[in-house]
């Protein structure tokens, strides 16, 4: 299935993080490599130009062959000549980071496989379940804040372990005098929001984004449906209620940067984000739980996971920032154009792929990510 040219298909997925092993890696480095199949890299690649002719995104959906069966035989082929290559061959440099970037690489569809499916099945007008019940009593813990003086910092990475090429180099920013919340914004908090006419006055939006609410007659939320007085939402469990203690998640940038207006405060830059939570471990709720949706904030300190939090900040290039060579610089930095930074990971994504310089980005109408807001305010 797919439902939205936004989405792929769960067994493009599957086959598109397979190709990537089998293009960079063994067709480039594993001598007498056989293809499993000549047709992998028209059907598969994603948007490498220097690979070669793309396939639509759009059209994704409409590769009914090779079936999911081969697909999967293709999966366990190219795992097994990976598998033979590396006790064969000597781990270079080269090779080693290939080879971690195609992890990192695969995390990042795990997280878009959970995404996407959840779209692709919410259209079904019976709501179906896909996995068990998951009910969370916790009650979310208060919003306090935390502030900062006004100082140098410094922001991204230089890759000590690993790191994707927008996140580096460090460099030298300066902050302002700033507070930020100690927890995300909850539905019940948004759901004030949308009672005070929210989705309805002009002055809390961009103009883009008031734009957007009209042409789409947005009233809530992505998957928010009101019942005799009641909001419920779509997730992969089925219709349930909306439950007020969990973070809001499904909203666009547009949809956060109007909140925080109505709120009397605003989303912090991605550099005070990750200024203020660097020293902080990565403990939250992820992919790892296996309730792929977000859960009550009860513990301040789990800043990371749950939702995706949208920054004020845009997509664009660190100071002195090297894209990639070859192929793979096309990876990140061809995306610096109309897209906003979010920050933290969510209930979705692997815990051990978030860290603290980590810059996720979509474009600002988007909403079938678990994004979600973090307020700050100037001091």
């Amino acid at each position: 299935m797919q439902a939205s040219p936004d989405v792929s298909p769960a067994k493009w997925h599957l086959a598109h993080t397979t190709w990537f092993f089998e293009q960079f890696i063994l067709k480039n480095h594993a001598e007498n490599y056989e293809e499993f199949s000549k047709d992998s890299n028209a059907l598969y690649n994603s948007y490498y130009e220097t690979q070669g002719k793309i396939f639509p995104k759009s059209q994704r959906g409409l590769i009914s062959r090779p079936t999911v069966a081969e697909t999967f035989a293709y999966r366990d082929y190219v795992e097994q000549q990976v598998e033979a290559f590396l006790q064969t061959t000597p781990l270079t440099e080269e090779i080693a980071d290939l080879m971690e970037v195609g992890l990192q690489h695969e995390q990042q569809h795990q997280e878009l496989l959970i995404t996407d499916t959840k779209y692709n099945f919410s259209i079904n007008p019976t709501n179906p379940a896909i996995i068990p019940d998951h009910l969370s009593e916790t009650t979310a813990a208060p919003r306090e804040w935390l502030t900062f003086e006004e100082g140098l910092t410094e922001i991204g990475t230089n890759n000590i372990h690993f790191s994707f090429d927008n996140e580096r180099p460090v460099h030298k920013y300066w902050i302002h005098p700033f507070s930020i919340a100690t927890v995300p914004v909850t539905n019940r908090e948004y759901m004030n929001f949308i009672e005070d006419g929210g989705y309805k006055e002009a002055g809390y939006w961009l103009s883009e984004g008031w734009s957007i609410v009209k042409q789409e007659q947005w009233e809530a939320p992505l998957y928010w449906e009101k019942h005799e007085g009641e909001w419920y939402a779509y997730s992969l469990q089925g219709l349930k209620k909306v439950n007020p203690e969990e973070p809001v998640t499904h909203i666009s940038y547009y949809e956060a940067d109007a909140f925080s207006r109505w709120a009397g405060f605003r989303l912090p830059t991605e550099q005070e984000w990750e200024h203020a939570f660097s020293g902080y471990s990565t403990e939250g709720h992820f992919v790892e739980a296996e309730t792929y949706h977000p859960a009550p904030v009860d513990k301040p300190e789990h800043v990371y996971g749950n939702v995706w939090e949208w920054t004020r900040s845009p997509y664009a290039p660190y100071p002195n920032n090297r894209p990639l060579e070859g192929a793979l610089g096309e990876y990140n930095a061809k995306f610096m154009s109309n897209q906003m930074v979010l920050r933290g990971g969510s209930c979705a994504t692997p815990q051990s792929h978030i860290r603290s310089t980590y810059r996720n980005f979509f474009p600002p109408e988007k909403r079938w990510q678990f994004s979600g807001i973090r307020l700050a305010k100037d001091e």
